[in-house]
């Protein structure tokens, strides 16, 4: 079981029902996720957040930005150290357990993108993380279509389907669209850095045991520069398996 937490409001869950999802409910396209494992205190990491940026514009895909707590601490020569605003040792973990699944080695690094919950690159290398983002869809595509359908008290219904009998989690993950700052010390002293999709809070909604399933949700009270997605994980005792489904919440 994950160590997540969420550090919003729980989303109140009315139900979570297998069954078949309703007829004008369609089924979801199959989205690959790219998590970027980021700091705002790494030298490196600004060009693959901006490149985050723009995979974050494409349809295609889920864009996921985790800060991590480990440069927090870090002192940089004359410049000092800077506390990220959005770091948090939850993501840091998140990130070790995704190294132990993947390279088979708690290390971590930044910046790193995490592809399909499968493959890993170099955040900044853009090449590199293309070709990972092509072998997942040609190796592993999501075989789970991802539904969302928006409620009048502000909640949604998520249905889950396809053939994919691997038990699963599904996510619900909060973000923050978009963030400006001032970094005042550290690596980056003196540059304005602009985050994207900023996860704030992760929740478990529901589960995936190989059938259709429908997870009801109230109301998410999401503030306007806030969004999320729906991410179906497989489970793996202590690891991190692979995203068998995904889809980014109607804005």
């Amino acid at each position: 079981m994950s160590k997540w937490k969420s550090i919003f409001g729980a989303a109140a869950i009315l139900a979570v029902v297998q069954a078949a999802a309703p007829a004008n409910a369609g089924s979801g396209d199959a989205l690959t996720v790219v998590e970027l494992f980021t700091s705002q205190g790494c030298y490196s990491c600004p060009a693959a957040e901006a490149f985050l940026t723009e995979l974050a514009d494409k349809e295609d895909l889920v864009a996921l930005e985790w800060h991590v707590d480990y440069w927090d601490e870090l002192v940089y020569g004359y410049a000092g150290k800077w506390k990220d605003p959005f770091s948090s040792r939850d993501n840091t973990h998140r990130q070790q357990i995704y190294n132990q699944s993947i390279r088979g080695q708690g290390g971590v690094y930044t910046p790193q993108m995490i592809i399909g919950g499968r493959l890993e690159a170099v955040g900044s290398q853009r090449g590199s993380v293309q070709t990972a983002i092509q072998r997942t869809r040609a190796e592993a595509p999501a075989k789970l279509g991802v539904t969302i359908i928006p409620k009048a008290d502000k909640g949604m219904v998520v249905h889950v389907d396809g053939k994919d009998a691997r038990p699963a989690s599904i996510w619900l993950i909060r973000y923050d669209h978009a963030h400006t700052t001032v970094v005042k010390s550290g690596e980056n002293k003196g540059k304005t850095l602009t985050s994207r999709n900023i996860v704030r809070g992760v929740e478990r909604v529901g589960a995936w045991k190989g059938r259709s399933t429908k997870v009801e949700l109230a109301s998410l009270s999401l503030a306007e520069n806030q969004g999320c997605a729906i991410l179906v994980q497989g489970e793996k005792p202590n690891r991190h398996g692979p995203i068998l489904g995904a889809a980014n919440c109607p804005r």
